[in-house]
């Protein structure tokens, strides 16, 4: 009878197991099915690092000549916008830290403020103060698969 039960509780456990196991494969699944769009990249999130936020600098002046793994072509002289061939760089350049679906892209998390579940170190600081910043939310959106 004792050793019943203990089938029974590693039979239970297992089962549980098994469906931990299969949230996370789920999740990963329907992140898998987000798609990065291009246009919605080159309407709203590029002028986010073109965007001046008090107290910080604009994304675009680190990340064209950073040794960061997210750079932007640097823009033309003279242009406040890149051109389309620029801008087909920089979201194949943006493909390294926008995972497509995934809440914690670097993309997302690196420039968010710590206690807002940001990174500990960004070396332009913590441009967004919360997951509340318009700017942030747009990088979300991206992120998650918006269209324009």
């Amino acid at each position: 009878m004792n050793r019943a039960s203990s089938y029974v509780v590693a039979a239970a456990c297992l089962a549980i197991g098994a469906t931990w196991s299969l949230q996370p494969a789920s999740s990963q699944q329907a992140s898998s099915t987000s798609e990065l769009n291009y246009e919605f990249f080159k309407s709203k999130v590029q002028p986010v690092f073109l965007a001046k936020r008090e107290g910080h600098a604009r994304c675009v002046v680190c990340h064209t000549f950073n040794n960061a793994p997210f750079k932007v072509v640097p823009l033309s002289p003279g242009a406040t916008a890149w051109n389309e061939e620029q801008s087909r760089r920089n979201f194949e350049m943006v493909k390294r830290v926008a995972m497509p679906g995934f809440l914690e892209s670097k993309l997302l998390i690196h420039p968010l403020a710590e206690e807002a579940g940001g990174d500990a170190h960004h070396g332009g600081a913590q441009q967004f103060a919360s997951k509340n910043d318009p700017a942030w939310q747009t990088l979300r959106d991206f992120v998650m698969g918006a269209k324009p």
